[in-house]
């Protein structure tokens, strides 16, 4: 992936979630969090990831539909590329897969105690 394209995704980070935060007046969207955005080399379109807590995705998702157009033309007026891009959002699960296997892995690492626990009572040297 070349550089400036890693900063065109950044840019473009960075000014959805400023409008996220600050612009959009939707209670939906609170607690949101764009953790990335990869854009067209042509930058006809804006793919972002997004990140909420499970049970909200099509709250959060229905939301982001219903504010989509007015999201874009924000993002055009603080950005000087020669179009808006067409903006796509997607639910990043990459958040709720690591927190599901660090349970995976606190309820493994309690049962190996557990374990080593009940071994090591019944072995006397």
């Amino acid at each position: 992936m070349k550089e400036g394209n890693r900063k065109v995704d950044e840019q473009a980070r960075e000014v959805i979630s400023s409008i996220l935060l600050f612009e959009v007046s939707d209670p939906r969207l609170e607690m949101v969090t764009v953790t990335g955005c990869k854009v067209s080399y042509d930058r006809a379109y804006c793919d972002i990831y997004y990140t909420c807590e499970p049970e909200r995705y099509a709250e959060v998702e229905a939301a982001l539909a219903s504010a989509k157009g007015h999201i874009r033309s924000l993002m055009a007026k603080k950005l000087d590329w020669k179009q808006a891009p067409e903006l796509r959002f997607h639910v990043d699960e990459t958040v709720d897969a690591a927190e599901k296997l660090g349970k995976y892995l606190s309820a493994e690492k309690a049962r190996q105690a557990t374990y080593e626990d009940t071994v090591g009572e019944g072995e006397e040297f």
